[in-house]
């Protein structure tokens, strides 16, 4: 395969277009239920998203009730400012995933 047969990768400009900044954006974070997850979580997204109202978490239990899962809805400014929330949620222990 030649490197003109290779997909593109987008770049940030590409997916900027996707988005029309400012705009609402439900970041949905699922964990292990512990004390202190939720809060945990809410103080990530704040400190990328001074904005955001902790009051407005939604948390859902799994059917087992070993896990809880938050949609943090933020207004997102721009893709670094969502990278870097996902960035630091992808790598902090209390997180199973992040979508």
């Amino acid at each position: 395969m030649s490197t003109n047969d290779q997909p593109a990768s987008p770049d940030a400009t590409d997916t900027d277009a996707l988005f029309n900044f400012p705009c609402e954006f439900p970041i949905k974070v699922m964990g292990r239920r512990q004390d202190g997850f939720a809060q945990t979580i809410g103080e990530l997204v704040l400190r990328h998203a001074p904005d955001f109202d902790l009051a407005t978490i939604e948390m859902r239990s799994s059917s087992s009730g070993r896990f809880l899962s938050l949609t943090c809805t933020i207004t997102a400014h721009s893709r670094a400012q969502l990278d870097a929330i996902y960035g630091e949620l992808s790598g902090h222990p209390m997180v199973v995933m992040a979508l």
